[in-house]
């Protein structure tokens, strides 16, 4: 495995993923324990995480380091990122289920489609509209936790509001962009290379 630069942000990534949690469980948001400061620093940890996969996929390219490992690893630790997010933002009440659900769905059905392919020595990377998703649950997930520390306690109506619009659109996106992932490689289903 080739440890370049670009490789270890996203180890760093992965890293980072359960510092996160462990602000985000407990923050509290809409308790009376609340914390907005530990909901500050888990929107802080979620934000250096979110720069490490830009970084690393630019200085990728960039200096033609692209990987195997790092087309296999990127996609991984974003989805633990931001599923383990939307868990805990499903938790404080602003996420449906079904927003999750959804997600997961698309996770696991693109995460089958990857192993299929890499049992035909194929990798495959991810397309436009898997990192348009990507961005879009970060987004969310950095004005979720970013509001809940610095907006007073009587602002959590808008903060759920919005927050609660900006995951069924996450929603949105991420059928779109499953279904167009797995259209754009039926013929790993049908055992063509």
């Amino acid at each position: 495995m080739n440890m370049n630069l670009p490789n270890k942000l996203t180890i760093l990534r992965v890293l980072l993923v359960p510092v996160f949690m462990v602000f985000a469980a407990l923050s509290h948001f809409g308790r009376s324990d609340f914390s907005p400061l530990l909901s500050l620093l888990a929107a802080v940890v979620f934000s250096v995480a979110s720069i490490t996969d830009y970084l690393d996929g630019h200085l990728a390219r960039k200096h033609h380091l692209i990987t195997d490992f790092g087309k296999f690893m990127d996609p991984l630790a974003d989805k633990m990122l931001t599923t383990a997010a939307l868990i805990f933002m499903t938790v404080d009440g602003v996420c449906s289920p079904i927003v999750l659900a959804v997600v997961l769905f698309r996770e696991f059905a693109v995460a089958g489609m990857r192993m299929l392919a890499a049992s035909g020595q194929r990798v495959i990377a991810a397309n436009m509209w898997g990192k348009v998703k990507t961005v879009l649950q970060m987004v969310t997930v950095l004005l979720y936790y970013f509001s809940c520390g610095m907006f007073p306690p009587d602002g959590a109506f808008l903060i759920s509001l919005v927050t609660q619009i900006l995951c069924w659109l996450v929603a949105a996106v991420t059928l779109l962009s499953g279904g167009k992932y797995l259209w754009d490689n039926r013929d790993v289903l049908s055992g063509d290379k």
